[in-house]
Order: structure tokens, then C-alpha cells, then sequence
């Protein structure tokens, strides 16, 4: 009886978030390690379905290095990287597309699916959603059939939260031209987030937050604004690979986007733990 008494205290709990984020938007920008976790992955997914099935509106972007890197390699072609972006040739580019927008796409829409959720594939197979352009690098090195997301179909991805589908989105853009792009998957989310008018973009990780002490996980800051975040910096407290992560999530929030969170996803329901309860597990930047 004490156990179903605390489950119920825990609806209650969550009664509140429902409530306030009920027909709100939250993009979840999943790729890395967490795709190759069948565990983690399914709680994941999980979570999705729960947040739809309380009138929340998910939205999923994706990438999947790793499993590109593991096709290139029974392809016999090494992967090569300038500054974190994979350059991307037409072979590689062949594959990309192949498993990004093909395989991968298709196989978290049809886990959707089998879990019980309803969620559709939006790539080049089917509809197309994210449109850009080539990207120039800032200091001039051609990455080949890498791109950047100018426009967003918006009114594809509404229609489907309206009608209690999830998106499945792929990290490619196509260009004016017809030309297919591979997009680095946390600026893929982050365009998607600001066309929509997102309440939330969550990238799901494999460190539990921005952290006091970058090497030890209790340090973790819960909540940050946008002014402390960037004072953090300055004091050199975020650093090395947080950087760049930290200041996608402030530029998100420069452009409409009310809170990004940053989460461990291997954490089980690391999604519903944050968005539902009073102290999260993750850290929560906000303006």
C-alpha cells in the first residue's frame, strides 16, 4: 500500500508540469552513443510516447555517427573530420543518406510503433522538412555535401503533433538545387526548435549536465540563466567540449525557445524526470 500510495504521489507531482506544458512543443535531439543502447534507447522512446500521451507535442531530430562510421567502414572508407564536422564526399554522403535518413529514420519510427506510440518518418523518402543550404566554414575548408538548415516545413511537422503523431526528423537538408546535405544534428535541432516556437530543447547526452567540476557528476548545476551560463564560461568553469554546447543553447534561447536542457540520456526516463518533476536530473538553462 505505501508503494501505490508514493506512485500516486508521484502523479500528483507531475499533475502540475502536465498541466502547464499540455499543447506545448519539445524538440529531443537524440544521437551518439544512445542510439547504440537498446536499453536506454527504449526508455527513451518511452518517455516520447508518455509526453504525447499527456498533450505534450515531441518532436525527435536525430543523427547517428556511429552507425554511419560503422557502414563507411564496411565500405572501406575512413571517416575524416575537420573541427568536429565530417567531411562529406559523394560516397560518403551515398551512405549518410542511406543510413541516416533510411535505416535509422525508419527503425526509431517503427520502435515508436512497436511500443505503442504513433510517430512518423520525415526524410527524403517520404516528406522533406529541412531545407538549407551548402555550409561555408568560417575559414574557408570545403566538408563537401555538409549543410546548414535555412527553412523549416512547419506546417508538416504541426499537422502531425495535432493529429498525436511524433516526427522522426533525420539531421539532412536538402538545397535549392535538389542537393542533399548531411547537418550536424544539435544545430538540426536547434533550427527545428526556433521555427517551431518550441516551450523545450532537450539534447539528450551522455554527461548529466554542465557541471562545477567537469570531472565530477554531484557538481551538477540544476538551473542556470542565460547571464550565469555565460559567466561560467568566463571563469573557464564550462570548458573544452561543454563550450560549444553551451552557447548552441544560448543562441536557441536568443531566438524564442523558453528553456533548453541538457540530460544524460543512458538515465532511465532521464526525459520524464526532468520535465516532471521539481528538481530534474539535468541542467536547465533558461533567458
Amino acid at each position: 500500500m505505501d508503494q501505490a500510495i508514493a506512485k500516486a504521489d508521484t502523479l500528483i507531482e507531475a499533475m502540475g508540469w502536465i498541466r502547464r506544458f499540455r499543447g506545448k512543443t519539445t524538440v529531443i535531439k537524440l544521437g551518439g552513443s544512445l542510439l547504440d543502447d537498446e536499453v536506454a534507447l527504449m526508455h527513451i522512446l518511452l518517455d516520447v510516447i508518455f509526453m504525447e500521451s499527456v498533450g505534450m507535442k515531441p518532436v525527435v531530430v536525430h543523427g547517428g555517427g556511429r552507425a554511419i562510421n560503422r557502414a563507411l567502414a564496411e565500405s572501406g572508407i575512413e571517416p575524416n573530420f575537420i573541427r568536429g564536422r565530417r567531411v562529406t564526399d559523394k560516397p560518403t554522403l551515398d551512405i549518410v543518406q542511406r543510413v541516416l535518413a533510411g535505416e535509422l529514420n525508419v527503425f526509431l519510427t517503427e520502435e515508436i510503433e512497436r511500443l505503442g506510440g504513433r510517430a512518423m518518418n520525415l526524410s527524403f523518402n517520404t516528406t522533406n522538412v529541412l531545407f538549407g543550404d551548402k555550409l561555408v566554414d568560417d575559414v574557408g575548408d570545403d566538408l563537401g555535401f555538409v549543410g546548414e538548415v535555412t527553412h523549416v516545413d512547419r506546417s508538416v511537422i504541426e499537422g502531425l503533433s495535432y493529429t498525436d503523431q511524433v516526427p522522426v526528423i533525420p539531421s539532412m537538408c536538402e538545397g535549392p538545387d535538389g542537393a542533399h546535405y548531411n547537418v550536424n544534428a544539435d544545430t538540426a535541432a536547434m533550427a527545428v526548435a526556433q521555427s517551431l516556437g518550441a516551450e523545450k530543447l532537450v539534447f539528450l547526452s551522455d554527461v548529466n549536465g554542465v557541471r562545477r567540476d567537469k570531472d565530477d557528476p554531484s557538481t551538477i548545476i540544476h538551473t542556470l540563466s542565460s547571464r550565469e551560463a555565460k559567466q561560467l564560461i568566463v571563469d573557464g568553469v564550462i570548458d573544452s567540449g561543454m563550450i560549444p554546447k553551451v552557447e548552441a543553447c544560448l543562441e536557441t534561447l536568443g531566438r524564442g525557445v523558453r528553456k533548453v536542457h541538457i540530460v544524460d540520456g543512458r538515465l532511465r526516463h532521464s526525459l520524464l524526470l526532468e520535465i516532471f518533476t521539481t528538481s530534474g536530473v539535468g541542467t536547465e538553462i533558461h533567458q
